[in-house]
C-alpha cells in the first residue's frame, strides 16, 4: 500500500510538472511569487511582425511571447496596438533583464529592450506592478529547455 501511495505521488508530481511547462503558457517566479499566463507564441518574423495589433482586449492572464532564433537586440513600439503592455524582456536563460512598464497604445516611440534579449512576454499593462514582477525574475516555458535554463521545464 505504502509503495502505491508513493507511485501516485510521483506520478501526479509528474503531471503537475509537465502541465506546468507547456508551450501554450508561461510560468513567472521571484522573491514577489509566482503568476501563470496563457500565451500565444510568435516565434516567426511574420508573427513577431503582427503581435498584438489590432486587438480591443486581452484577458488578464494571457500574453504573447515572442521567442527569437538567437540573443541580440530587440526593441518594439504600439503601433496599430490597442492595449496598454508590460513588455517582460529575457535572457536565453529565461531572467527577466528589462521590463517596460504600460506601453502606450499607439505610440511610435521605439522601446528598447536591450542587448541579449532572447524571448519578449507581453501582458496587460500594470500587471507587472501589479505581482511585483522584476528584473531577475525567472521564466519558466519549453523555448529556454535547451539552452541554460534559469528555471529548467
Amino acid at each position: 500500500m505504502r509503495f502505491l501511495l508513493i507511485g501516485i505521488c510521483l506520478l501526479w508530481t509528474g503531471q503537475v510538472m509537465a502541465e506546468s511547462c507547456a508551450n501554450d503558457r508561461v510560468t513567472l517566479r521571484g522573491d514577489w511569487g509566482q503568476a501563470v499566463f496563457a500565451v500565444e507564441v510568435a516565434d516567426t518574423p511574420p508573427k513577431r511582425a503582427l503581435g498584438l495589433m489590432h486587438r480591443e482586449q486581452m484577458a488578464r492572464r494571457a500574453g504573447m511571447l515572442f521567442i527569437y532564433e538567437a540573443p541580440g537586440t530587440a526593441s518594439f513600439w504600439m503601433k496599430n496596438t490597442l492595449i496598454p503592455l508590460d513588455m517582460l524582456f529575457a535572457d536565453r536563460a529565461g531572467r527577466i533583464t528589462r521590463v517596460h512598464h504600460r506601453a502606450i497604445p499607439g505610440d511610435l516611440t521605439m522601446i528598447d529592450g536591450g542587448t541579449q534579449v532572447y524571448a519578449v512576454l507581453e501582458i496587460n499593462g500594470g500587471l507587472a506592478k501589479r505581482y511585483g514582477i522584476t528584473v531577475g525574475s525567472v521564466m519558466r516555458h519549453p523555448a529556454f529547455a535547451d539552452g541554460p535554463a534559469a528555471w529548467p521545464c
